[in-house]
């Protein structure tokens, strides 16, 4: 071997130990989120929306009339579509969104206007784009009281309706594993270290109101409120809550891609740390065996990725070859972690909105 060769094989080594460190963690896990039969407090749902007609009826399915629920809220984000109508149609309250302030992000401003509203003891927020089994809501307070935490957020299961969807995300979502490890790990990250769903959020409503203002500006405002808090927790509810985040390849390398890396709320010497790691242990492996240099350390580190694709697997509503090949999509995910770095400082734009 040639010293540039050693210098390969001592990287891998580095990274993939940093890797498994966090892939172990699997192996304690939090206990999966199931229906309760137990009496919760009242329940308010908030659901914020910014031309979402097309999708907001199958959101609120099985939320209107859930056990718990005394009210769903649908916080129309000055749309240009039939969003408030269609949600009023179906029996959810609309609440008629105020144009954006300086300093907020729209998300976090709808969200805020929703909790500001709400009249239950809890909130539990919904992206439009989530289904959920009618049992979600109570299920979330109860665990919330149980777990003592101040935010809990629910990962689901993921839909990708086509199959350069379900070739890339997987990809991308192993990025988390390996710079993180399981979501729902049962230990005690350190706050800086925490992750959070968005999609799905859980907090008393009086905390609601004022945390939200907090992180108004954040784009990664879910990250942003799990590392602020004093306690957050996120559990396994892909039993119950489902997600078609972007039907195509494009669509879920740009949209998924803007926030993939966390840049807003990590310090550079972190992400710099993560694209190494995520190279070296995630990427570069794979690409090792293809090339003909299959070292010891190469195969351990594909065995360890395609270990991912077995613990992975359930948070997908299909499992078909795309998702099995989507090891060979790694580098296109680390790519998208590179753009995100190289973007860290630049103004994003987001649903016909730009912030700095």
């Amino acid at each position: 071997m040639f010293i540039g060769d050693w210098l390969g094989v001592l990287a891998q080594c580095v990274a993939g130990i940093a890797a498994l460190r966090m892939v172990v963690r699997a192996a304690r896990r939090r206990k999966p989120l199931i229906p309760t039969d137990s009496t919760v407090p009242r329940i308010s749902v908030v659901i914020p929306a910014r031309n979402e007609a097309e999708r907001i009826g199958a959101c609120l399915q099985n939320v209107i009339g859930a056990p718990g629920v005394s009210e769903v809220l649908v916080v129309d984000d000055c749309s240009d579509d039939d969003t408030a109508a269609v949600a009023r149609d179906l029996g959810a309250q609309v609440v008629t969104g105020l144009p954006l302030p300086a300093g907020w992000v729209g998300k976090v401003w709808a969200l805020h206007q929703g909790a500001q509203a709400a009249t239950g003891d809890w909130v539990v927020t919904l992206d439009a784009d989530t289904r959920i089994e009618p049992g979600l809501p109570s299920a979330l307070v109860a665990r919330a009281l149980e777990e003592r935490c101040v935010l809990l957020t629910a990962a689901g299961r993921f839909e990708c309706p086509t199959w350069g969807a379900r070739f890339l995300h997987p990809a991308m979502l192993t990025t988390l594993v390996y710079r993180f490890g399981p979501a729902d790990w049962s230990g005690t990250p350190a706050r800086n270290r925490r992750l959070a769903n968005g999609q799905c959020m859980t907090m008393r409503t009086m905390d609601a109101r004022t945390l939200l203002i907090d992180v108004k500006n954040e784009t990664i405002e879910d990250v942003a409120l799990a590392r602020h808090v004093e306690s957050a927790v996120m559990v396994d509810a892909s039993s119950m809550l489902t997600t078609r985040m972007y039907d195509t390849f494009g669509e879920t390398f740009n949209g998924w891609g803007r926030s993939l890396s966390l840049a807003p709320v990590e310090s550079l010497r972190m992400l710099w740390w993560h694209l190494f790691v995520v190279f070296f242990a995630q990427v570069a492996p794979t690409l090792a065996v293809l090339i003909g240099f299959p070292t010891p350390v190469a195969i351990a580190l594909v065995a360890m990725r395609c270990g991912t694709l077995v613990g992975t697997r359930k948070a997908y509503a299909t499992n078909d070859l795309a998702y099995w090949l989507s090891p060979f999509a790694d580098v296109i995910a680390w790519w998208a972690l590179v753009i995100g770095v190289v973007r860290r400082d630049k103004p994003q734009m987001w649903r016909g909105r730009t912030y700095a």
